[in-house]
């Protein structure tokens, strides 16, 4: 997700194998279907990417990452402001979490906080810890309160709509890794994970919330009264 797929980054993951040297064993089967696509998606790809290759993959990246083409923001404010703007009130709730721990976005204005990216390097840098079991309660509640509230949206829309199987692959694979190490943490911390709306009410308790309100019928008009 950090920069465009180059002749470098294949050969790397052919080289180790990936996705199935992935150290944490995926077991469903959105997680195998992912899998099974990137697998097949890198395979296909000539070593080193010819001209045309690296300019879909190009493309592709663009597209998703920088232009917005696709309608598929890489930052959370968009999928959860409701006006869907960038750099809303997500974006400093998730600042708020790098600063506990010394860290920041480098240029906000350009990546912000509530970027992918920076929300992935900073579970990497939560798991990296010399003593992780510190901090995995913290990894949990950030999943839940900020990256899982979006993530399986945006990567299923990227997926439906990007132009090449390598980045329909690695979105998916993220989202469902993401899901499946969450439920891990909760076997880890033996608790219980959140339900979606348990989650939203603790994030917008002022929002209110929708009724379903049965529509009236005059008798013998044949339709609705509005």
């Amino acid at each position: 997700h950090d920069a465009e797929a180059n002749s470098q980054l294949i050969q790397s993951l052919k080289q180790s194998g990936f996705p199935a040297s992935l150290g944490l064993q995926l077991e469903t089967k959105a997680a195998h279907e992912a899998m099974t696509l990137l697998e097949k998606a890198i395979a296909g790809l000539p070593e080193p990417l010819d001209e045309q290759h690296a300019d879909e993959l190009a493309a592709d990246y663009a597209g998703i990452y920088l232009t917005h083409a696709y309608r598929a923001s890489p930052n959370e404010s968009v999928w959860i402001d409701e006006e869907h703007l960038e750099r809303q009130q997500s974006m400093f709730e998730v600042r708020e979490y790098y600063h506990r721990y010394g860290l920041g976005a480098t240029n906000w204005r350009k990546r912000a906080d509530d970027h992918l990216v920076l929300q992935l390097q900073f579970l990497a840098h939560l798991f990296s810890q010399e003593h992780p079991d510190q901090v995995l309660s913290t990894a949990a509640r950030f999943m839940d309160e900020h990256l899982l509230r979006w993530l399986m949206p945006f990567a299923n829309r990227v997926a439906g709509r990007c132009a090449t199987p390598v980045y329909a692959g690695i979105n998916l694979l993220s989202g469902v890794y993401c899901e499946e190490l969450r439920d891990l943490l909760a076997d880890i911390l033996g608790e219980l994970r959140p339900m979606l709306e348990e989650i939203e009410a603790r994030m917008q308790p002022n929002k209110p919330v929708s009724v379903d309100v049965p529509i009236s019928f005059v008798p013998g008009a044949g339709g609705p009264s509005w």
